[in-house]
Parts: C-alpha cells; structure tokens; sequence
C-alpha cells in the first residue's frame, strides 16, 4: 500500500518526486524517502514520519540530479522508522529499490544470501530483494535489466518496485505483480509511479504496466517492455481523464469534506449517459454486452472489502428486491480462501475503488478459474480489476484522495442500483410502476444531496457533544443496515473513536447491555421502511438514557421528539434512502474527527488503496 514514484528526464528530478509523494501520501506515510543520481553519486535519503519530515531531512543536502526514484511507506515488513524506509541499497550500495507490496518468500532468500555473505541493515523484505538483484547481477555478471528479470523468477508474492544502479545515470527498471504501476510519458522524460496522480500535472498520456512485466526507461532509448518470461511486450498508450483540478483540494480545509462536497456532481457523473429522465429508462453498456449472462444467472456473488463490502450489501438488497436473484455478499480476504462453491453460470461482481486491492483482485482470479463470469465496478480507469474482469461498470466518481471513502461508496451504491432496476426489468421482476418510479427518483438524488449538506454547519455544532464518547452504536433496518455499519466504520477510521453498527433489531440481543447516559446511538429512521419498527427501537434507547442521534425524512415529529439531534433528509423510496442517509453520517465522522484534532485525510494506521494483504 506504500506509494511509489520515479522520474527521468532533463528537469531536476527532486521538485518533481517530492510533489509525487505529496500526492501518493494517501497510499502510506509511515516514512519517505528518495534516492537521486548525480555526478556519478547515488544519494539516498530517508526520513520516519510524512514527506514533510524527508524534505526537513534533505535540507542543505546534494538533491541534484535529472533521474530518481521515491518512496512513501505503509510499513508491512518492520517498524516505522529511518532504517525501515525506502529506498534500500544493495550491500554494495551500487543500487537502490524502493518497493510496494510484500515478498513472501523473504526469509529463504535471505537465508540464502547469508550464506553469500551478505549482511541486512533492516528488517523489511525489500532490501533482501535488492540484496538479491546484485547477487545475481555480480555472480551471473548480466546488465541490470536481466537481473531484475532472473531475481524476480525467484521471488514469490507482490512487488511493483523501481531500481536505480550507480554508473547508469540514464536507466530505471521497474517491474510488477499485484501491485499497481503506471507509466507517464512526456517531452524526453518519464515518469512512474503508483498510480496517475503524480502523472497528470505533466502528460496525459500512460502506459500501465501490466502483470509480470519489466519495463526499463532508458534516456535517448525510450520505454521497453518484456515479461519476466522475456516475452517483448508493445507499449498500449493511454489517455487520462482526470485533471489537475480533481486533485487540490480547492479552498476546503481537507479532502475528506471536499469529497463529501462533490457528491451531488460525482453521483450525476455515475447516472450521465445511464439514466434517460426523459424516456424514464436506464442504459448500462457493460449489461447490454452481456445481457443473456444476467438473465440467466442462478445466482450473484459480490466480493469487495470494506466500504466497497458495505455498498454490496446494499446491491444485494436491490439485486433480490428488483431482479429476484439471489445474492451472496462476500468479503474478498475470506472468499479467496475458503474454498467457495463457484459455479460456470454465476456472476461474481467485483467492486474496489481503486480497482487495485490486493483481496478483490485475488477473488477475480479464483472467480474466472472456476468459470465464473466476472463483472468489475470500479473508479479507476485503466486499474488492474477492469482489466482483468469480464465486463463492468466505472462510476465516474473522480480522483478520491482521502483515506476515508465517502463520494466512491454512493457512486458504487448509485451502479448497483441501476444494475439491479436493469436486470429487474429485462427479466420482468419488477412492476413498470415501480421501474419508472425508482428511476425518476433516481435522478433527483444530486439535487436532495445539495439539500442535506445544507445542514453542515449544524452537525458541525452539535458534534462537539460527542467528542467525548469512547464508543457508539449505529442502528438501521433494512437498506439502512449496511447504512449503519458504513457509518460506524467511518467514525472509527478518523476520528478512533469505537463505533458497531447492528440491524435495529437484533439490538436487543445484546447491545443494549451497553447503552446508558454516555453512550450516543445513532439510528437511521426513515419515513419509509420498517418505521413503526424502528420507533419501538428508538423508545427501547430512550427508556434507558441513551443518547439518540436521529438521521429523518423531513417533516417527521415522532422520532425527532425522541431524539436528543436530528439531521432531516428529503423523502425518497426505500430503495434510495443509503444514498441520502450516508452523507449525514460522513459529515458527522469528519467534525468529530476535526474537533478531536485528527489527521482525517490520512488517519493512523490506514493506507488508501490496499494493495497487500
């Protein structure tokens, strides 16, 4: 999950890795680093903490150099610190790696180099790499490139790294395999990195590499590519879609509110070209290409991990309700090991908003080995889950920079709802009446969510209350169950605050052991659904002291009077409720988390995409 970046070229390389790393801080920022060549010097420096530290660090140091590679650690092997950050050296400290994902094998290897005589200043996996790399370069006396290759023949896990050698000031070789790596190319310079984010500022035009593949960018020769088998690959250049502008944050003080922000637009971006309000219909491209899979699917499997897991709960109830399919709602770390029953006419959706996580990605593989039919739902274009599924759906949702997802989870919850009224209808499952309902209302949510951050000031008011709370209960029934646990997982990603989320009424199965005075319960109860069932909950916390934070349909009286707070959503069908009920519930997490001073864009512990397992 550590972010990488590597540049070569005829500017100053420094300006343009320690931007990079500014921008792929998301993906990790235990420590930083970079390693520079120049006058026929390799300089590495390193520092624990963000990049901010590395940049204190490398004051008044030699940053000259037009070729460089830098790193940005969510550590995995070793703790966080200065020794533990990359880049590593080779023994020799001829060559330098920086390195994301994990080698598993590590500790054979590095049993083997011992007996070689090579020594280990760290406790990460990459350094045995690079230890590697230069052991079968000295004994078997090949160029870098082929080292790399022979090395990576041996290694057994997921790496995108980068390697610079000393004496070679106008070659970079980088590889990968279950990790993302991307390649940007400009006027005579290269760029690499994680993903497109450092990119965009300098070219729009990227070559992602694909699984297995070496590609060295060499000055004067340009970008090659082979696989770690030595077949020649042809380079497949692609344009990027986002701009510069989707990765600032645009006068607000963080990401996270930014993104919560641009829900209304990131939601009409998913439904543009898909919902027709005029001829009342919905078009879904990846549906239409594969229509008779679906209609004779005997059943879909989602695979996802958490936020992306909580959206695939919500699918699932679409999915059942309108197409009368039945649904299986996985999580990707459990699915790809358990063994699951997978059948030739099952439909496995995928879903990951970076379109890299290392779980979702392995499930595909399982899915598509077993003769599953893959359907990716993804953001990032061009990731490695769109290119390795069957069909899918891109939600347009735009560069999500803060750890925390919010406007990605409602893009996914937004493709999923139209995929279940698409199957519905073709198959007959759901009424007319109902389908065109859903769909008019569907088209107004953009609208409704501007409604509902209107009130941001007032839950930013009232969320110093809760500041104080070491736990809270989110309560939901229905749609509004997966609501709940998306709720509560947010207030415990940023502001580490102990949160649960339960269905409504299996709290009386225990959880209301806990509630008391000091115990804030949040509780999604809209006009409709199950309401007069979730008033009967609400007054079970009420006659037990508890705090009751309510999320209502404007114009409610009954649970609102329960309530100690209300945040009043516009009224909407069942089936739509998640996508108003979520935004009060992220903006409720950031202002606790902002009032508690935490970091709320790159909370403690948390990395962005989670490309390791």
């Amino acid at each position: 999950m550590c972010g990488i970046v590597g540049y070569i070229g005829t500017k100053q390389a420094y300006p343009i890795l320690i931007k990079g790393l500014r921008r792929l801080e998301y993906r990790g920022y235990d420590s930083a680093g970079i390693a520079l060549l120049h006058n026929d010097n390799l300089n590495v420096y390193k520092a624990k903490g963000k990049v901010s530290d590395l940049v204190q660090f490398a004051e008044q140091k030699d940053i000259e150099g037009t070729i460089g590679i830098a790193h940005t650690r969510w550590a995995t092997h070793g703790e966080p610190n200065q020794v533990n950050a990359h880049p590593h050296f080779s023994q020799s400290e001829e060559l330098a790696i920086i390195h994301n994902g994990i080698i598993e094998n590590y500790a054979v290897l590095k049993e083997g180099l011992k007996k070689h005589g090579y020594t280990f200043s760290s406790d990460t996996d990459t350094e045995v790499l690079i230890q590697l790399i230069e052991f079968i370069k000295k004994s078997n006396k090949v160029d870098l490139t082929t080292a790399v290759q022979l090395a990576l023949n041996q290694v057994v896990g997921a790496y995108a790294i980068a390697v610079i050698e000393k004496g070679q000031p106008d070659l970079i070789v980088a590889a990968r395999k279950g990790s993302p790596l991307v390649v940007g190319i400009g006027e005579d310079e290269y760029f690499l990195a994680s993903d497109a984010t450092p990119i965009i500022e300098y070219t729009n035009k990227v070559v992602y590499i694909g699984e297995e593949e070496i590609v060295t960018l060499e000055r004067g020769k340009g970008l090659k590519i082979r696989t770690i088998g030595n077949v020649e690959k042809t380079p497949e250049v692609m344009q990027l879609e986002m701009t510069l502008s989707q990765l600032e944050k645009g006068g607000y003080p963080h990401f996270m509110i930014k993104e919560i922000n641009e829900q209304p637009k990131t939601l009409s971006d998913s439904m543009r070209g898909r919902v027709n309000i005029d001829e009342n219909n919905i078009t879904l491209a990846g549906f239409i290409d594969n229509k008779e899979k679906f209609l004779k699917a005997k059943r879909i499997i989602i695979t996802a991990c958490g936020t992306s897991w909580h959206a695939g709960l919500i699918g699932k109830y679409a999915i059942e309700e309108f197409a009368r399919i039945p649904v299986e709602v996985e999580y990707s770390s459990e699915f790809r090991y358990r063994k699951p029953v997978i059948n030739p006419d099952d439909i496995v959706i995928a879903i990951s908003q970076s379109g890299e996580t290392a779980d979702t990605l392995a499930a595909v593989e399982l899915a598509k080995s077993k003769g599953a039919f893959i359907f990716g739902i993804c953001n990032v274009v061009g990731s490695s889950i769109p290119r390795n599924t069957h069909s899918g759906c891109y939600t347009h949702a735009g560069p999500e920079i803060g750890v925390a997802s919010t406007k990605a989870f409602t893009a996914q919850v937004t493709v999923l709802t139209m995929l279940a009224l698409i199957i519905g209808k073709e198959k007959g499952t759901i009424s007319q009446e109902d389908y065109l309902k859903i769909v008019y209302e569907l088209a107004r949510i953009p609208e409704k969510i501007k409604e509902i951050l209107k009130q941001d000031k007032v839950i930013a008011e009232f969320s110093k209350t809760f500041t104080y709370a070491q736990n809270f209960i989110y309560l939901g029934r229905g749609y509004n169950f997966p609501v709940a646990l998306e709720g509560a997982l947010k207030l415990k990603e940023i502001s580490y605050i102990h949160a649960e989320g339960y269905p409504a009424a299996e709290m009386k199965h225990g959880p209301i052991a806990l509630i008391s005075q000091e115990m804030p319960v949040v509780v999604i109860a809209p006009s409709v659904g199950m309401y007069e069932k979730v008033v009967s909950n609400i007054q079970e916390i009420k006659a037990r002291k508890g705090k009751i934070i309510s999320i209502v349909t404007e114009g409610d009286v009954v649970v609102s009077n329960l309530s100690d707070y209300s945040i009043f959503i516009p009224d909407t069908v069942e089936c739509l409720v998640p996508l108003l009920a979520a935004i009060p519930l992220q903006l409720l997490a950031y202002h606790i988390a902002v009032v508690k001073g935490c970091d709320v864009d790159q909370p403690r512990n948390l990395a962005k995409s989670v490309t390791v397992e």
